[in-house]
């Protein structure tokens, strides 16, 4: 108990000191408010087209599928991260070396600092766009589960971090990961249901989606956030469902535990 007392209280002066740093930079969080609208606007746009006609598309109204991307969005400014290009920034300049040095694990420390980064981005950023969402667009982002949905997406607040941070982890073996974490982060928007969907996959493709890591970044919370879950003919209650990304969320802990205990052997120290 006195180890997550002290745990707790690191997080809180890590997340502290990360809103204080950025809050310097809040003027780059406020482009969220041009960016977030002017995407959504485009969806409106291609779905109306693509609706013409048509009552229902892939399990979505036209309402649902609105109400989907809306979802979306809001919850990208609750999740976003960055650890993928720190770390593999301070392994590639060797400033990685003075953070093996301090009494407590660098994964720790950048998770802190994603949530005071994500605190201030929930006043700055996920604030301002639902208020915009509700008054100019009409859109109502009010979940149908609201305890489960805010558990969903702390969840997926967890995941995408780890994720991102076995992404970083290749710079063990990289030079430079630019290339691969563009692909990387790509692949995973792609699969976790941002751009489309993952209803809209083939079957067989929603059946493998299902067992990998990417739909509990994004698509199980915007289906916690609707009311119901559906993907590859298989329907879960949402506590379930929940359930079921809440072991993903230790199975991404184990594989970035296991990628760090065979990366960190090859860290030199170069350019420190």
């Amino acid at each position: 108990m006195r180890s997550i007392v002290s745990g707790l209280k690191t997080l809180r002066a890590v997340a502290f000191v990360t809103w204080k740093e950025w809050a310097a930079y809040r003027s780059h969080m406020l482009l969220s408010l041009v960016v977030g609208p002017a995407y959504f606007l485009a969806q409106v746009f291609i779905w109306r087209a693509v609706y013409a006609g048509r009552e229902s598309l892939g399990g979505f109204t036209l309402e649902q599928m609105l109400l989907y991307y809306g979802a979306s969005s809001v919850i990208y400014y609750l999740t976003m991260d960055f650890a993928d290009w720190n770390l593999q920034m301070l392994i590639r300049s060797g400033r990685f070396l003075t953070y093996i040095l301090r009494p407590m694990s660098h994964r720790f420390f950048a998770f802190s600092q994603k949530t005071g980064h994500r605190l201030l981005g929930f006043i700055f950023e996920f604030i301002p766009v639902w208020l915009i969402f509700f008054f100019v667009f009409g859109i109502r982002l009010i979940p149908a589960e609201p305890l489960w949905t805010v558990l969903s997406v702390s969840l997926s607040f967890v995941i995408l971090f780890l994720l991102n941070y076995s992404t970083g982890i290749l710079a063990f073996w990289m030079t430079r990961t630019d290339g691969i974490r563009s692909l990387i982060r790509l692949l995973r928007d792609l699969l976790a249901g941002v751009f489309i969907p993952l209803s809209f996959f083939p079957e067989t493709v929603q059946t493998v989606l299902f067992f990998l890591p990417f739909q509990f970044v994004s698509y199980v919370p915007v289906r916690v956030f609707l009311g119901s879950y559906e993907l590859a003919g298989m329907r879960f209650d949402i506590p379930v469902i929940v359930a079921i990304q809440a072991l993903m969320a230790l199975v991404m802990l184990g594989i970035t535990e296991g990628l760090w205990r065979v990366g960190i052997k090859r860290f030199t120290g170069v350019g420190a």
